[in-house]
């Protein structure tokens, strides 16, 4: 149970990372991915990445440069526009669903124009999901220059698209829905220089 603690991943550039282990019975029609972030890097980092044998880029949260985040569905990916942040605490979520194609993006409780990705798709199931790195191969091949360094905390990941009520409650840390990947029941093993510390303020 890793409530009110967060990763620390100490290094820039950081060649860590931290291994996620979820249960997933079948491959995802939809998901959502949520997930805080403390960081003052300004170069291109990966928050989330979920790669199969067949594609590095399942699912993958990327922040290119402050301004912009990018999800990945199946390789392909859409970009949200969003204000630099003022070295805070983000809180984002994304979620995607195969049946209309449309993937939501919220920052801080607040939903962004959606957009559309990879209508019909499936996101396959052996998955490596790691925090801290992008995959270039399956649970592997990291570029040191897309690494994360700062604070993550509140990790998620359902295989439903989340309602707008429970997208704001987990920014509010509030009661959640069971999920594939839930910060207070968090299977995982770290790789390198990271620590587990208490969260230095809400």
């Amino acid at each position: 149970d890793l409530y009110r603690k967060v990763f620390v991943f100490r290094k820039d550039p950081s060649d860590a990372y931290v291994v996620l282990r979820a249960k997933l019975e079948q491959p995802l029609q939809n998901f959502t991915v949520c997930l805080r972030s403390y960081t003052d890097l300004t170069r291109p980092h990966s928050l989330f990445s979920y790669a199969t044998k067949a594609q590095d880029n399942e699912i993958l949260l990327f922040k290119p440069k402050p301004s912009e985040y990018r999800l990945y569905v199946g390789g392909k990916f859409v970009t949200f526009r969003v204000p630099e942040g003022h070295g805070d605490w983000e809180h984002v979520c994304a979620s995607w669903e195969s049946a209309t194609g449309i993937a939501e993006f919220w920052l801080n409780g607040k939903p962004w124009p959606r957009k559309g990705l990879q209508r019909g798709y499936t996101v396959g199931v052996e998955a490596a999901i790691l925090l801290g790195q992008e995959q270039d191969a399956f649970g592997g091949g990291f570029d040191v220059y897309n690494s994360f360094s700062g604070e993550l905390a509140e990790v998620y990941l359902w295989d439903v698209g989340l309602s707008p009520d429970k997208m704001r409650a987990a920014y509010q840390s509030l009661y959640l829905p069971p999920a594939v990947l839930a910060w207070k029941s968090l299977v995982y093993e770290v790789k390198g220089d990271v620590v587990v510390k208490p969260r230095l303020r809400k």
